[in-house]
């Protein structure tokens, strides 16, 4: 229940004095390591009624509240409400009068509902609180279930459109992108998205055929393909949706998404590329909901989740995480900062572009059409009296230059790097041009990470992996003679790929005396890694054979990404 709103929730506790200060604080601790949201842990920890604390929520928001359990729903709802409207903001019509229309909402903290339905509803719109169990049941009793498929859509759509949709106007694009079948096709393309916790969807057009791939937990999945001739209208359709410039499709465009999904608000950041038979469309689905940004729910080794808490909290040096795109470098950094996003300290990001909006942090969104890098806006950064910066990226010389002098002069800088490893970090600092003694004053750590695919919890069996697999491991037989191996058989709850979810593999330098002197003397990667790994690092693979021996990942996995 209102799993995005856990700091919301909270405030509303506290100002309620529904609960113990100290025992609400404890279960805002541990309510992330269960991945249930604050408010569902309270309710189970039977700490407070489910309707005392809805009524509180109502309260807060100036909203009605109603406890009943045989409520109904205005008839005609479906021509108040279509069921599509319905079951995309994850409402039911409660009462109408005159122009005023109140709505039970699923999720009564989305504004977005009351700004669009004013708009499309043509009434004043009034949200009315209920236990969002409730809210579903009645959508479920009014509207049916959701049974128009992605085919039965695809049907009616695929004699509508000709085959020379290429020449079609702008005026013409504009119109065929908002007929009725292209909006539900889209829509109902983005909800799969949401449903399957996607983290980006691919529309790619081809010379015969138009492919639409999710990817999920790293991997791509494709849905059976619509007719090539749906290309054109459904990425026109796309475009309008993050403001785009609809008639140009001969260069590259970026544009953002924010709409409401099975009644939560969603947030798309869409890419499009001109491509040989048409335009090439990306978008990456920012869920917050998905994320937990939050150091406890990383899967972090005890040793690593102390030293990042230690090293945000200091007060100054670099922390550097790196790893290929996709292993999850954003969200740890999000993380160390929500640590320290407190009213004492002034936080400043540069990102490209910002990813995830959070209260309490200056986020700046690098344009390099205007000329607003990082090494420009980290400038400004040292004028703005920041406590902690985060730089999304080191990419040259000179934002490295920048962020050595604002560690010296009393800042905690976060940034990641693209490097294979730990150690390859100090490399490529030093390649790109920054002089050894500045990397050693002012780099405290560096961390390395992959993402691999979590074994469903459902479906878990174990096996025995063949001895051509294990040797692949290179690790010593006595040490795997007694432990167990797991993959995921495949079931309902995974699409039957045996892997639900992921599972973060660390390795981390601390950079010591030791390591120092090895940079000052532009030591080679092999002899800073060696080193590392005698004070005490783990390697990416080490941490790969944890995950494998605790059963949360295949050996496939772990051989794959380290």
């Amino acid at each position: 229940m209102f799993e995005d709103h856990n700091s919301t929730i909270y405030d509303i506790i506290k100002s309620a004095s529904l609960l113990d200060v100290n025992v609400l604080d404890e279960l805002d601790n541990s309510h992330l390591k269960t991945g249930k949201s604050l408010a569902n842990a309270v309710i189970d920890a039977d700490l407070i009624e489910r309707s005392k604390l809805l009524s509180s929520i109502a309260d807060y928001l100036g909203y009605q509240f109603v406890d009943d359990k045989n409520i109904s729903v205005v008839e005609p709802a479906n021509s108040i409400v279509s069921a599509d409207i319905a079951r995309m903001y994850a409402v039911v019509p409660y009462a109408v009068e005159g122009t005023s229309l109140k709505l039970l909402a699923k999720d009564p903290f989305n504004q977005s509902i009351v700004d669009d339905l004013t708009f499309s509803l043509n009434k004043d719109i009034t949200i009315v609180v209920c236990d969002p169990l409730i809210v579903d049941t009645l959508i479920l009793d009014t509207y049916g279930e959701e049974n128009t498929s992605i085919d039965e859509i695809l049907g009616g759509l695929g004699e509508a459109f000709s085959e020379n949709d290429e020449e079609l106007s702008d005026e013409n694009l504009a119109d065929v992108a908002n007929q009725t079948p292209i909006i539900r096709f889209v829509n109902l393309v983005m909800q799969q998205a949401i449903k399957d916790k996607a983290s980006d969807v691919h529309f790619e057009p081809f010379e015969d055929q138009f492919r639409i791939r999710y990817r999920i937990d790293g991997a791509l999945y494709e849905m059976a393909p619509p007719p090539k001739n749906l290309a054109v209208p459904v990425i026109s359709r796309i475009k309008v949706l993050s403001n785009m410039n609809i008639s140009e499709s001969r260069v590259p465009q970026d544009g953002r998404i924010k709409m409401t999904i099975a009644g939560r608000p969603v947030d798309l950041r869409v890419s499009t590329l001109p491509t040989q038979f048409g335009e090439s469309v990306v978008l990456r689905v920012l869920d917050k909901s998905v994320v937990n940004l939050d150091l406890e729910a990383l899967s972090l080794p005890n040793d690593i989740l102390s030293t990042i808490r230690e090293l945000v909290n200091r007060p100054n040096g670099i922390f550097i995480v790196t790893g290929p795109t996709g292993s999850g470098k954003t969200t740890t950094l999000y993380s160390a900062l929500r640590e320290v996003n407190t009213v004492e300290t002034k936080i400043l990001t540069a990102e490209d572009p910002v990813e995830y909006e959070i209260d309490g942090i200056m986020q700046v969104a690098v344009n390099h059409q205007v000329g607003l890098d990082f090494a420009r806006s980290l400038r400004a950064f040292l004028r703005q009296d920041p406590d902690k910066i985060m730089v999304g990226e080191i990419r040259d010389l000179e934002t490295a230059q920048i962020a050595v002098q604002a560690s010296l002069t009393g800042h905690v800088v976060l940034s990641t790097l693209h490097t294979n490893d730990a150690p390859g970090a100090v490399t490529r600092l030093v390649d790109m041009g920054l002089e050894p003694f500045l990397i050693s004053a002012s780099l405290e750590a560096i961390l390395a990470q992959r993402l691999v695919r979590r074994i469903c919890p459902n479906c878990r069996s174990a096996y025995e992996p063949s001895q051509e697999l294990i040797d692949m491991l290179d690790v010593d037989p006595l040490e795997i003679a007694d432990k167990d191996f797991y993959y995921g058989e495949g079931c309902s709850k995974c699409s039957n790929t045996g892997y639900r979810g992921r599972v973060g593999l660390f390795e981390m330098i601390v950079v010591s005396d030791s390591i120092r002197e090895l940079i000052n003397q532009r030591s080679p990667t092999l002899a800073i890694r060696q080193k590392a790994l005698e004070l005490g690092m783990r390697s990416l693979r080490n941490d790969g054979l944890r995950a494998i021996f605790d059963g949360k990942s295949t050996i496939e996995e772990v051989l794959k990404y380290t």
